[in-house]
């Protein structure tokens, strides 16, 4: 039988919930995609918790929160511990998205799900791989190849390509086949006639305008509103869809010499900006070649400020700007506050560019028609003062006092143990160990990495019959060169800080803004306040879909296209979903699946393969033919055992029946044409056929994308009468394919 796959969905099944499904190949448990929402709440993930430690591997596939925003608190609170894969982007620009969203909501709640060093540890084993990569797994996943290939979308973006024993498992979700400014189009049409495909409805119902009207009206809706002296609020995610936005607005100003200004406000801004800037071979064709060419890095931008506090906002001259702020759900973040402060002034323009997150406040807003007034609560963290701050050290002081008195009975209770075992306790040239231990801690204080070498006085091993100055073994390692050095004893202790308070935030290789850095190691002694008020919306309230998806009709033709065997429908509204089921049914394949949460699907393969061997006497007698890159040929054989029992291919036992000639290959009838020009054949194209000669007329017919499709459905038809012309025609044709 083929290679048995189940699929079960763990998050993200006929609503628009964070994605997170468990696929098995063959026993070998893969967990796609592992999102979380941006209320981040515990209850959508208890089935992941539920199979956390049987998972094996993990596969990303955007840099956004609703694809990889439950993975630090998987790790830390459901022990998953499986490796981790996803492409350089996706791994960078999801560990800033984190960042982003845990100083949010630090600053305005006792955030405690996870910490930035649950985020670092989670994000500190992820193998990164390339476009097109095919990765073989090991162990329990031998036989197992993945591939991350081209989704559109996000910077970075993934279809999942996972492949055993030749049968394909397509995990496409959040594509776009457009090509904009930023990102090439998914490669999801190159696929054909995968065995499984599991695929998104999220856009099933909706179309959408062409892109340059959509840019247009866009830019008009902006820059109305900068002359009529109001502001622009633009809420975005950290590290995805804004940087299109961003690259939208910084050409269009750049082309109309705008003075307007822009600022583009996260905690992590010119993080996020300086990493992008390095990834533009992950970007679309005309960027990288605007590279190779001027060397002009479009992400180097010249109108579009990058901030990290609101502070720096405030300080901005009083006038119509347009600021990107996160988050986009509005339920926390920069964008939040700024909200609060312009809604009142109808001059203004919230520009909503994705739909959002059921239950938030953008997606209450986004409503038709949108509230006149809404609740919401403002938080803020503001340092101790008095009383609370005496309480506050008061106990800081109590703790360390606990903590040095655990420390002090611990070294007691050793001085005990090691002078009980030994026979000259009352030798009077031994010093007092608890006075030594004083010593040599200020010592080590002062010597950093070299305290062992300073000792006042010495103490007698428990081992030793006599009082003995300390003697250490050096048992160093030696190789072709000499002693192995260890750089880490050469490190001075300060300097050693500092670099590491420049680094903070694990792998980030010192990329992270300063004052990010900064507030990450703020320990001044904080409290949140928050008050509830009523903010009345007086501005303007607009959505625009910027999302950067494939709309319902491209879906259903790239699906058509695709033609899955089997077709697995997960993430998108009931409505949605049982659209596409049902369109899927008809035009696609007769194997359409939309599970529930929990609920486990086999989409094994109906094919049966079975592996064989090539027999050594069928081979000797095998002509093969070169085509391209490959050799091919013809062969009757007949299915037979080794002698260890395995299958195998002979050569027939009777002589084997004539079979129809099969010609192999593909002919462009444009090369068709030249080549016939180039043999003296008066040669044209009409009415889509290919004119040849007087009376030989060549054309195609079939499709390729047609139900049940695939390479081998076109055919060439040679039509005209019976003459050495006719032959002479066919001959040529023949000499275009390897004849077997």
């Amino acid at each position: 039988m083929g290679t048995s796959v189940q699929v079960k969905p763990l998050c993200g099944v006929y609503n628009e919930n964070p994605l997170s499904y468990l696929v098995s190949v063959d026993g070998f448990n893969f967990l796609v995609d592992c999102g979380w929402n941006d209320h981040f709440d515990t209850s959508l993930l208890q089935p992941l918790s539920r199979v956390a430690s049987s998972i094996d591997a993990v596969l990303l596939s955007h840099p956004d929160t609703l694809h990889l925003g439950a993975l630090p608190y998987a790790m830390k609170q459901f022990g998953l511990s499986a490796p981790v894969y996803s492409t350089e982007p996706v791994y960078r620009l999801g560990l800033l998205t984190m960042y982003d969203q845990y100083l949010s909501r630090k600053q305005v709640s006792e955030f405690d799900l996870f910490t930035l060093d649950d985020i670092d540890s989670a994000f500190q084993n992820v193998t990164r791989l390339t476009y097109s990569q095919n990765y073989h797994l090991s162990g329990k996943g031998e036989g197992i190849v993945i591939a991350p290939h081209v989704a559109g979308h996000l910077l970075g973006g993934t279809v999942w390509k996972i492949t055993k024993d030749g049968e394909d498992v397509i995990y496409a979700v959040d594509f776009n086949h457009r090509k904009e400014r930023h990102l090439n189009g998914t490669v999801l049409e190159s696929f054909v006639r995968p065995a499984v495909l599991i695929t998104d409805a999220y856009n099933a119902l909706n179309n959408q305008p062409s892109r340059r009207q959509r840019d247009q009206e866009f830019l008009d809706a902006i820059l109305k509103t900068l002359r009529a002296n109001g502001n622009v609020l633009l809420p975005v995610d950290t590290a995805g869809r804004v940087l299109e936005l961003t690259l939208t607005l910084e050409q269009y100003w750049a082309q109309h010499h705008l003075t307007f200004p822009i600022f583009f406000l996260t905690y992590v801004a010119s993080s996020t900006i300086d990493y992008v800037k390095s990834f533009l071979e992950w970007m679309s064709d005309s960027i990288a070649k605007s590279f190779e060419h001027t060397r002009d890095n479009a992400f180097l931008l010249k109108h579009v400020s990058l901030l990290i506090n609101k502070g720096e906002l405030e300080k901005v001259p009083e006038g119509p700007k347009i600021v990107l702020a996160s988050m986009a759900s509005l339920e926390a973040g920069f964008s939040h506050d700024i909200f609060v402060e312009w809604a009142a002034d109808a001059n203004n323009l919230v520009l909503f560019t994705e739909r959002g997150q059921f239950g938030t406040l953008a997606r209450m807003l986004q409503a038709d028609p949108p509230p006149k007034a809404v609740k919401v609560t403002m938080s803020k963290r503001v340092p101790l003062a008095g009383d609370e701050l005496a309480a506050y050290e008061e106990e800081q002081n109590q703790i360390k006092k606990e903590e040095a008195l655990k420390a002090s009975i611990i070294k007691e209770e050793e001085s005990k143990a090691s002078h009980g075992s030994d026979p000259n306790v009352g030798d009077p040239m031994v010093i007092d160990a608890s006075s030594t231990h004083a010593k040599s801690d200020v010592a080590g204080q002062n010597s950093g990495a070299y305290r062992d070498i300073l000792i006042d006085g010495f103490v007698p091993p428990s081992s030793s019959v006599a009082p003995m100055f300390p003697f250490y073994d050096n048992s160093s390692e030696w190789d072709d060169f000499g002693e192995v050095i260890n750089p880490d004893d050469y490190i001075i202790k300060d300097e050693d800080m500092d670099q590491g308070a420049m680094q903070l935030g694990g792998d980030l290789n010192g990329k992270l803004d300063e004052g990010s850095a900064s507030l990450m190691l703020d320990t001044t002694p904080s409290k949140v306040v928050s008050n509830e008020l009523t903010v009345q919306v007086k501005c303007s309230l607009v959505y625009m879909d910027f999302e950067g998806r494939s709309d319902g009709r491209s879906i259903k033709s790239i699906l058509a296209h695709v033609a899955p065997l089997k077709l697995v429908l997960v993430h998108g509204s009931a409505e949605a979903t049982e659209h596409l089921k049902q369109h899927c049914l008809k035009n696609v394949c007769l194997h359409v699946y939309a599970p529930q949460i929990d609920e486990t699907i086999d989409v094994t393969s109906d094919l049966c393969a079975y592996k064989v061997q090539l027999s050594e006497k069928l081979m000797s007698n095998v002509l093969f033919k070169k085509l391209g890159d490959y050799e091919i040929a013809w062969v009757d054989a007949e299915v037979g055992k080794t002698e260890n029992g395995m299958l195998s291919l002979l050569p027939l036992s009777a002589p084997a029946p004539p079979h129809k000639s099969v010609f192999v290959g593909d002919i462009k009838m444009a090369d068709f044409k030249q080549f016939l020009a180039s043999k003296g054949v008066q040669v044209e194209f009409a009415g889509g056929a290919l004119r040849c000669g007087e009376y030989v007329t060549l054309r195609k017919v079939g499709d390729t994308s047609q139900k049940g499709g695939g390479a081998g459905v076109q055919q060439i038809i040679i039509e005209g009468p019976l003459s050495e012309e006719y032959y002479k025609i066919r001959e040529y044709l023949y000499s275009q394919f390897y004849s077997l």
